[in-house]
């Protein structure tokens, strides 16, 4: 037994003096071989194990230079959305409340992604980079430096490694695939945003509208006739390309107030994932700010002129040329906005600084418009916004009340055909009690005012009295 003990004792003691002799080593031969050499060394036996290995790795790293990798920020979102949380170490952060925990990887893990019967494995690395070679630092003083900038000098890097037979595919297919789906990903819950001008500049705020084309109280075959055009528009990029036009797309929202034109542009938007710009023409100076602020706009984004027929007194085309032909006589005409100016960044050459680009245009009264604004290339789509049917009331009655059917719709409904009332007019009173009986009654008892008040006025016309 003491025998068994002793060489017991003896094996410990031979261990301890062997590790001990090989951190000597180490330190000894950190201290006297330069970094250089070392990594000579390092990358030598890399090469050795890369060309024995039968696996391939690729690096992304998180920044090239003092530029973001994007290809690194696309691979974390990618993998944030597939990462299984067996995992023993997780990484969980929120950087907007308005958003929900994310989950992502830590340092040293390994997650597993198969793409088209191919096995990927990732892992997150982390390396300090403060010095050159990677290497420990020489002497006490550049050891300190060294540790009091280790974490402002921490690199992040991912590796993918696969058989080394799918290097093309990896490279080809697998990492642009990964890109794309992230892409995908941040468009779809990014925050919206909404552009104001402010100080002849633009200005964002987060654009939270809640209207979607299932709350739009609008026919459903024109809704679906607008969805269906707004799907059409995002995937047709080589299309657009190949027939030599801008990628961009007009609609003009006609009609009396309240009938939800501004529901309808957020709805777009909700709908596509596009920021929104809102042109109030009466906050442009000139033609020049003008285009200045058009080439502003980012691609997948809509821009809005509401109430185009009165929010400015646009300068006709033959009197914007009168303009131009009496600056010479020492006249200002610097500080107006001229419909060719309009135009010429709706479907001229300005129209070509962006891609992926709607632009609405909005007025109670289509009539009043200059056909110049109309014609397709500039309006390619003109959607009606009507007054209330009974198709639209029942979709405000659900989105309010979340009521189908009631014993009272059939006679509502016939009257909101008999009378002109926009869709807020009908929101404004189904908001007015929580209780649906009593709201509907409200709602009856309204549009038969409205009614009556309308006939009151159709015979004091017919009298000749006010």
């Amino acid at each position: 037994m003491s025998s068994g003990s002793g060489s017991y004792e003896k094996y410990i003691t031979m261990a301890a003096s062997v590790a001990a002799t090989a951190m000597l080593v180490r330190s000894v031969a950190s201290e006297l071989v330069p970094y250089e050499v070392r990594d000579l060394l390092c990358a030598a036996a890399r090469s050795l194990r890369a060309r024995v290995s039968s696996r391939h790795t690729v690096v992304i790293d998180e920044a090239e230079g003092l530029s973001a990798n994007q290809i690194y920020d696309a691979a974390r979102t990618y993998l944030a959305a597939r990462i299984s949380t067996d995992m023993p170490r997780l990484r969980v952060s929120r950087v907007d409340e308005a958003q929900g925990i994310t989950v992502g990887m830590e340092q040293g893990e390994e997650m597993v992604d198969v793409h088209d019967g191919v096995e990927y494995t990732w892992t997150l690395v982390s390396r300090d980079g403060s010095n050159p070679g990677g290497g420990a630092a020489s002497g006490a003083s550049s050891a300190a430096a060294a540790a009091k900038g280790r974490g402002r000098l921490e690199t992040k890097s991912f590796e993918v490694s696969f058989h080394k037979r799918h290097k093309d595919q990896a490279l080809k297919s697998y990492l642009p695939y990964v890109v794309d789906t992230a892409k995908a990903m941040k468009d779809q819950h990014r925050n919206l945003k909404m552009h104001m001008i402010e100080y002849e500049a633009w200005t964002a705020i987060d654009l939270r509208h809640p209207s979607t084309f299932d709350t739009l109280a609008m026919n459903k075959k024109l809704k679906q006739s607008v969805m269906d055009d707004l799907e059409r528009f995002v995937k047709r990029k080589d299309y657009y390309r190949r027939i030599g036009r801008a990628w961009k797309r007009g609609y003009l929202l006609y009609g009396p107030p309240g009938t939800g034109k501004s529901s309808l542009i957020a709805a777009m938007a909700n709908y596509l994932k596009f920021d929104i710009y809102d042109l109030e023409l009466t906050e442009v100076k000139c033609n020049s700010d003008l285009r200045r602020l058009l080439v502003g706009t980012s691609n997948r984004s809509i821009l809005v002129v509401e109430d185009i027929d009165c929010s400015i007194d646009l300068i006709q085309r033959e009197e914007g040329e009168k303009c131009a032909r009496s600056s010479s006589a020492g006249e200002e005409n610097d500080d107006k906005v001229t419909l060719s100016g309009l135009l010429n960044f709706v479907d001229g050459l300005w129209s070509t600084s962006g891609e992926e680009r709607i632009i609405v245009f909005t007025t109670n009264y289509r009539e009043r418009l200059d056909p110049a604004l109309l014609r397709p290339g500039r309006m390619d789509m003109h959607i009606h916004m009507g007054y209330c049917t009974a198709e639209s009331f029942r979709i405000l009655a659900t989105n309010y009340h979340s009521v189908e059917n009631h014993a009272m719709y059939p006679e509502i409904e016939q009257l909101i055909e008999e009378v002109m009332v926009s869709p807020a007019e009908v929101a404004e009173v189904l908001m007015r009690n929580e209780d649906s009986d009593v709201v509907l009654q409200d709602l009856l008892e309204f549009l038969k005012a409205k009614r009556k008040g309308a006939g009151e006025s159709i015979a004091a016309n017919e009298n000749g009295t006010e």
